[in-house]
């Protein structure tokens, strides 16, 4: 991939230079002088990690091939959703799709974590409610331009429950960031999920050890935590509170964080 292609793709993606440098362990220096050309010929071992950062999503070709026979961005159907091949796990959101990548071991260990809580508490507690995790399907806005895999979200209304995927906005939804789902998680998830009547929401960046509260219900402004805090869960009335010290310790066994 030249500097051209990456410039098409950072301004596709929307990346800033700053995200660049964080995503790909390359100086925000060094990124500058690429992009604005004062590099005229970088180390080969900065543009792999460049490229890694953006080359282009496997929905991105997904997309290109459907353009051919007349689809674009913004009119894909949950008719094409289905069509796709099992191995690609792509989401539908107004009519686009966007990649998802494997996930991280910490990504990983912290859906099953908070997961898991959140089950033991419904169970201990006689609670109505279920807890799913990606990969699982939510027709969020209940149309046929949308389709989303939250990584964990609880339900509590048992008639939006099909077999093939949930109709509706859950109650709770749980995203754990990584490089290639932060923007879309922190923007245009977040509208999405505010706009189709999800009550809390949680973004968990196992990275910088922080989680962003929305709780859409009752407060405008997000709530910021740390992981050595013990964080209530709004849609149970702070009757479960989820110590995110003991997810710290966890992950302080995956090397290389």
């Amino acid at each position: 991939m030249d500097i051209e292609q990456m410039k098409y793709y950072k301004k596709l993606y929307g990346y800033t230079l700053a995200q660049i440098s964080e995503y790909s362990k390359v100086p925000l220096g060094t990124v500058q002088k690429i992009f604005n050309g004062e590099t005229k010929a970088p180390r080969y071992e900065t543009l792999k990690a460049l490229e890694k950062v953006l080359r282009p999503h496997k929905a991105d070709m997904i997309c290109e091939a459907l353009f051919e026979y007349g689809r674009k961005d913004g009119d894909y159907t949950l008719d094409d959703y289905y069509g796709l091949p099992d191995e690609r796990r792509v989401e539908l959101i107004d009519g686009t799709f966007y990649d998802m990548a494997a996930p991280s071991l910490p990504h990983q260990m912290a859906v099953i974590e908070l997961a898991s809580l959140l089950r033991d508490h419904i169970r201990k507690n006689g609670g109505k409610c279920s807890v799913f995790s990606a990969p699982a399907d939510v027709q969020l806005d209940g149309d046929d331009r949308t389709m989303v895999q939250p990584d964990v979200f609880v339900v509590c209304d048992k008639r939006k429950l099909f077999e093939r995927c949930v109709v509706g906005a859950p109650d709770f939804v749980i995203e754990v960031l990584s490089p290639s789902t932060g923007q879309k998680d922190g923007f245009l998830k977040l509208q999405k999920y505010q706009e189709a009547g999800v009550r809390e929401y949680w973004m968990v960046d196992t990275q910088k050890e922080k989680v962003v509260v929305y709780c859409f219900e009752e407060e405008i402004f997000p709530a910021l935590y740390g992981f050595d805090s013990e964080i209530p869960v709004g849609i149970f009335g702070g009757e479960l509170q989820i110590d995110f010290r003991i997810l710290k310790e966890a992950l302080g066994d995956i090397g290389g964080r």
